[in-house]
């Protein structure tokens, strides 16, 4: 049996999940991009891991659906063997006061968000092979709190309760769990509908005085992904230090 670790990424096609892929890729994992609707863009994630000599196929399938992602670690099983490492990036971020905020996008929001981890860790603690990796994203908005992002803290607050329970779960398992919270990062998530004078705010609130990139996450799931072993159960707050 191959002896080469296997990562699936969700959200991978885009973002700080493709920059993830991209970087495990280099590191000698094969990954599997998962991703909800954007085929073009999860094709390009997978051309770009194999160019740079890397083994990688794209799956579609909904975080929230315990049956599509039950298929994707079937199909990382019978492609490369296991899974050893789940990154799982995928979420949404609509924005709004509590007191304008449709329920509906709220459940919209908890369901990929919160039952998304759900679907995903499950499967992971399931299905990895000892020595793996879970690397959920929360984000620093939890402690931020700024106004309008109730919804979006609300749901990674949970996501980061959940990572430290599961760590404790998986006790004996040599499996380790963490989060990785990312501050202003440049992706189409974070940039979408923000002003240019607000986007430069915020650019300048870390010490670093820039927004963070995908690239710099990804550094960050590397680690955890790999040599990290005697890091579990931890939420690493990615933000260049703005708090």
């Amino acid at each position: 049996m191959s002896t080469t670790r296997v990562a699936i990424v969700t959200g991978g096609s885009r973002g700080i999940g493709r920059a993830v892929a991209e970087r495990l890729g280099r590191e000698g994992y094969a990954v599997v991009v998962n991703y909800a609707s954007k085929k073009a863009d999860a094709d390009e994630a997978v051309e770009a891991i194999e160019k740079a000599g890397g083994q990688a196929f794209a799956v579609a399938a909904d975080v929230a659906d315990e049956t599509a992602m039950a298929s994707v670690f079937d199909q990382a099983e019978e492609r490369f063997g296991g899974v050893d490492v789940v990154v799982h990036a995928a979420g949404v971020m609509p924005l709004a006061p509590i007191a304008e905020l449709d329920l509906a996008v709220l459940d919209r929001v908890l369901r990929t968000n919160v039952r998304g981890t759900f679907v995903v860790d499950q499967q992971a603690a399931r299905r990895l092979r000892a020595g793996g990796a879970i690397v959920n994203f929360s984000s620093s908005i939890t402690r931020f709190l700024r106004p309008g992002y109730a919804a979006y803290g609300a749901s990674k607050g949970a996501v980061e309760a959940a990572t430290v329970i599961l760590a404790r779960e998986l006790r004996g398992r040599d499996i380790t769990v963490n989060a990785v919270a990312p501050g202003p990062t440049a992706t189409a998530l974070f940039l979408d509908g923000k002003s240019e004078e607000l986007i430069s705010t915020l650019a300048k609130e870390p010490p670093l005085e820039r927004l963070g990139q995908p690239e710099d996450i990804a550094e960050v799931v590397a680690f955890l992904a790999g040599p990290a072993r005697w890091v579990n159960g931890q939420v690493l707050y990615a933000n260049g230090g703005a708090i």
